[in-house]
């Protein structure tokens, strides 16, 4: 039985009370690892190791060599591909075809972009007079943050992992990562990496754990100085909480209800296509997908036809099938969630358009976390899986007559992370896009990122930006220097 466990300083440990807990492959329910549980000794171990970093070999690292060094370990994540794609679908249930187009060359690439990004930060610099006729010469100065504390998501773990840690190492920081208890593999594993390009001991940690036990310590401790977390608002409520202790800064990105609005002017072929990527991609595990679709009454009958056809040819299957569109979603827990999202959807009184329950699976698929891709109209905007985050493959379609009445619906919830509208009118989409309440808003596409763009979400969907410069905002403390000549 494979055991998965911590890193920390350099160096691969079991936990000090030797508890381990289980994880599952999602498809077929089989047990595929024993994983480090971490308690108080093994943060602070990783705490303290991570903070020795800072001023040994790792704070000491000129940041060319640093940059260097990010591009090894993206080079070599690269090199070990085949152990991170399979480790990921293990992990995740994912088909191979996702993580092999997404999910590792996102998560290598995430190294070099910031890498690129620190090379290239300009700081600020000015001149101005004093008072008594002088002159004075002001200039900016980026410092390493220092300890960072990194929890990570169970949808995307690789990429949204070393989304946060890439910027934090290039900026200089030491980073202690917390995985999501079901998809622990891939961050131990990068330490293998970690240790194989030369990366100083206690720059990178990880401390396996439940989000309950070791997560709270993390969060709690006091020599962490920022925390960055991505996962469900109530969970990053209380992390908010957490850094009010010790006035330490927190970058969260958090939970979603995201609109999509189809006008009748629109590309129809285009918004069926996107709207099923962003509805049923990853099993609807993705923060930015779609579940609230807003379709225009003249069109309205026409694409919630094509949407179904569209959505009824995804093919569930298991990772390795390289036919397969969908995996299951990534544990018992989650899948009895969804589950119940979609009893209440038909107690409410939704139209099942496309399934609505538990698919046949054959073989040791059986026993897996599966679901069926489906579809709804016929509630009202009140109704609980229009309001809520379901985090799984579905969505609601509703009606709408205009451009005025479709903005107050998209903008109708505690969330605001991300949107889609679909238009060939460019006026039109300028102006609704102006208006919607949301980080990120695609026009006729979804999931296109440019990793130099603000990236964060609104309201209850988190807080502060993530992306190119606006990373360094975070893993960075700019102090200011005056010199009176």
């Amino acid at each position: 039985m494979k055991k998965v466990q911590h890193y920390i300083n350099g160096q691969f440990i079991d936990s000090v009370s030797n508890e381990f807990f289980d994880n599952y492959n999602p498809a077929t329910n089989e047990l595929i690892s024993k994983v480090a549980l971490g308690r108080e000794d093994e943060v602070n171990a990783a705490v303290q190791a991570a903070k020795n970093a800072l001023t040994g070999e790792w704070g000491q690292m000129k940041l060319n060599d640093r940059i260097a060094m990010m591009y090894e370990i993206a080079n070599e994540i690269d090199r070990r591909f085949d152990d991170f794609l399979e480790a990921e679908a293990l992990d995740t249930g994912k088909p191979y075809s996702i993580a092999r187009h997404i999910d590792i060359p996102r998560g290598a690439a995430n190294f070099k972009v910031f890498a690129d990004t620190m090379k290239a930060v300009a700081d600020e610099a000015y001149q101005a007079n004093t008072p008594d006729g002088k002159k004075m010469f002001n200039y900016s100065v980026r410092k390493p943050k220092g300890v960072i504390a990194v929890i990570s998501p169970w949808n995307l773990p690789l990429l949204l992992m070393t989304w946060k840690v890439g910027p934090a190492m290039a900026c200089g920081n030491s980073v202690v990562v917390k995985p999501s208890q079901v998809t622990p593999t891939t961050t131990s594993l990068l330490g293998e990496v970690m240790s194989k390009v030369g990366v100083p001991a206690g720059a990178y940690n990880v401390v396996q754990g439940k989000g309950s036990i070791t997560g709270n310590l993390l969060t709690a401790h006091k020599d962490i100085d920022a925390i960055t977390f991505t996962g469900e608002t109530v969970t990053g409520e209380m992390i908010m909480k957490a850094c009010s202790v010790g006035v330490r800064d927190v970058s969260l990105e958090l939970g979603g209800k995201n609109p999509a609005i189809v006008f009748a002017d629109c590309d129809m072929q285009k918004a069926v296509f996107e709207t099923t990527r962003s509805c049923f991609s990853n099993s609807g595990q993705v923060c930015l997908g779609t579940e609230r679709v807003y379709v225009q009454r003249e069109i309205f009958d026409e694409f919630v036809a094509k949407l179904k056809e569209s959505a009824s040819k995804l093919k569930l299957g298991i990772q390795h099938d390289e036919s397969s569109d969908m995996g299951p979603l990534v544990s018992a827990t989650h899948r009895d969630k969804v589950l119940e999202y979609y009893k209440k959807a038909e107690a409410e009184g939704a139209n099942v358009v496309l399934g609505g329950g538990v698919p046949k699976m054959s073989g040791n698929m059986k026993d897996g976390y599966w679901v069926e891709p489906t579809i709804w109209t016929g509630l009202p905007e009140t109704a609980t899986v229009v309001k809520e985050e379901v985090f799984g493959p579905c969505c609601h379609v509703s009606v709408f007559d205009t451009e005025e009445e479709v903005i107050k619906m998209a903008n109708d919830t505690k969330y605001g992370l991300a949107s889609t509208i679909f238009t060939e009118n460019l006026t039109k989409a300028h102006r609704v896009a102006s208006q919607i309440d949301s980080g990120i808003v695609w026009i006729n596409s979804w999931f296109l990122r440019d990793l130099r763009t603000p990236f964060g979400g609104m309201k209850g969907s988190g807080i502060g930006r993530e992306g190119g410069h606006h990373s360094l905002e975070f893993y960075t403390e700019l102090k200011n220097v005056c010199i009176k000549m």
